[in-house]
């Protein structure tokens, strides 16, 4: 199956596709991104993507060269040319060719790509037995020094906590910020169940703004389920019932163990009852049977 690429207008295969070396996107991280599933043909919560795309554009004032219309065809159009139903969209807006140097005024033209391909978070089988889990030493940036709901191309704190991971032998990295508080896995954001409770840290302690984070907050509580949206720490991560991620690429995905402490629940009722709203709200927004 063959990755496609849309490019300034232009479809064609991924491996196609090239950027200058003097692209500020690879030069210094300066651009923002959307991660977007496609279901049965269609995009899931396309418009939610693209308005924090347009708002991660807004504020570090980058001006994307296409309105939202414009790339929500783009994007249909990607999804059409790709080999199969289902599959991940990356769409990319970097600040363009410029000079060597940071300073942004010399890039005139964005490049804006939109990538379409296959991505597994995990495997199948870490997926049915649970993820396991590390808290980083590595930490989020304040969020008074670089606000996380800008979606922005530079990720390297987050792949330092994943090299942790990988060193650990673990599935996956939380993060926390400098004051000890639990913001987000390295491409997830976290829920924690305790009691009767569902719980997942603010935006203000460095999780993201995720579209599948306000939708599981949405799904719960139109299911009766108690929602906290508080700052935790890892007592709260080692002492929880039962633990799960979510993500665009992620999806759900049970947590069995955090720092070698096995969850007294994986799944657990909580994330069957959600991975069920979910499912069906994918089967609502994109038709099929998911």
């Amino acid at each position: 199956m063959q990755a496609i690429c849309w490019k300034n207008g232009d479809i064609m295969s991924a491996k196609e596709a090239t950027i200058s070396v003097f692209d500020h996107g690879l030069l210094y991280g300066d651009g923002v991104f959307e991660g977007i599933r496609f279901y049965h043909g269609k995009p899931f919560l396309l418009d939610a993507h693209l308005q924090r795309l347009e708002d991660s554009a807004r504020a570090i004032a980058l001006e994307i060269p296409y309105r939202r219309c414009e790339l929500a065809g783009a994007v249909n159009e990607v999804i059409a040319a790709f080999a199969a139903p289902a599959g991940y969209i990356r769409l990319i807006v970097t600040r363009g060719v410029g000079c060597l140097g940071i300073n942004p005024k010399h890039c005139t033209k964005p490049t804006v790509l939109i990538i379409a391909d296959r991505l597994a978070m995990i495997s199948e089988a870490i997926r049915r037995r649970g993820a396991r889990v590390i808290v980083a030493a590595t930490r989020k940036p304040s969020a008074d020094s670089l606000d996380p709901r800008i979606k922005s191309l530079n990720y390297l704190n987050h792949i330092q906590a994943r090299i942790e991971a990988n060193h650990a032998g673990a599935d996956e990295a939380l993060l926390l910020n400098a004051q000890g508080h639990l913001a987000e896995g390295t491409a997830d954001n976290v829920f924690l169940v305790k009691g009767d409770e569902l719980l997942t840290p603010p935006v203000s302690d460095g999780a993201l703004a995720g579209i599948t984070r306000a939708a599981i907050i949405e799904l719960a509580r139109d299911a009766g389920i108690a929602v906290s949206i508080r700052s935790l720490g890892i007592y709260d991560l080692h002492t929880a019932d039962a633990c799960f991620l979510t993500g665009t690429g992620a999806e759900l995905i049970p947590v069995a163990s955090i720092d070698g402490r096995r969850l007294p629940q994986c799944p657990g009722a909580m994330f069957e009852v959600l991975n069920d709203a979910f499912h069906a709200l994918i089967a609502h927004e994109c038709g099929g049977g998911e």
